[in-house]
């Protein structure tokens, strides 16, 4: 209790975060492939981390998305929309949610559960759409994409499944969907990917997991990804401008 009352009173009392780059001062971030010695900037803890600015700041993954869940969940269970990438248009639109970052994965498994919650064939409640969201925040980690080929973005999708299915290991079909569906939403962003870019991810698992809801649930949810005209490209220090289909005018690749 005392060292998260540190955290919370440290974000308050230090210089407001900022939503890309280096959450301190703004710089450009330094990705590392080992491990460096780190301290927390906003709650003093420490640890081994794989990121840097220039001024030598660092963020812990608790800081880092402080309040994001919360925003999110407010969005996912009050919206009316179903369509899945418009909901995640708003969450990502939040003042909460960072450039990058695992609380996109959050986003992905709270907007897909919404959209078919909203869509009414099957049933869905409050509860499910949270409990994705726990398990998406639990197997993510900030850059651990990139370091271990596993995006929290599909884990969000997939932890949506198994939500639905009520999978688990020991059980045989359901168990199977929820790798398929990790496996064809990290084959999606493996697609576009590099580099990094948390808001195309979202969109194009979305719609891979539209299409297994299709395939799995003989629900057509609305997806209108070319009416899609990305407003981060300015924000994003690795933005592929023309090279991404969600750009302005962008051809993708």
């Amino acid at each position: 209790m005392r060292r998260m009352q540190k955290c919370c009173n440290a974000l308050t009392e230090k210089t407001e975060k900022k939503m890309k780059n280096c959450m301190v001062c703004g710089k450009p971030l330094e990705y590392l492939t080992e491990p460096v010695e780190v301290k927390c900037y906003y709650c003093s803890k420490e640890e081994k981390g794989y990121f840097l600015c220039p001024e030598k700041h660092y963020v812990c993954e608790g800081c880092h998305g402080k309040g994001s869940f919360e925003a999110i969940k407010q969005i996912a269970l009050n919206t009316k929309s179903k369509d899945p990438i418009v909901i995640a248009d708003v969450m990502m639109q939040n003042p909460s949610i960072p450039m990058i970052g695992c609380e996109h994965a959050l986003i992905t498994a709270g907007a897909f559960l919404s959209a078919l919650k909203n869509n009414g064939k099957i049933k869905i409640g409050d509860k499910q759409i949270i409990e994705a969201m726990e398990r998406a925040k639990t197997i993510s980690k900030s850059g651990y994409c990139g370091l271990s080929g596993t995006c929290g973005i599909a884990c969000g999708l997939a932890s949506a499944f198994s939500v639905i299915l009520g999978a688990n290991c020991s059980k045989d079909k359901e168990f199977s969907i929820v790798l398929h569906t990790h496996a064809n939403a990290t084959k999606a962003i493996a697609s576009t990917a590099g580099p990094c870019c948390c808001k195309r991810f979202v969109r194009d698992v979305l719609s891979v997991g539209c299409n297994l809801a299709k395939i799995y649930f003989d629900i057509a949810l609305p997806v209108f990804k070319s009416d899609i005209s990305c407003s981060f490209s300015g924000k994003h220090s690795h933005c592929l401008k023309e090279g991404c289909v969600y750009f302005k005018g962008g051809v993708g690749r």
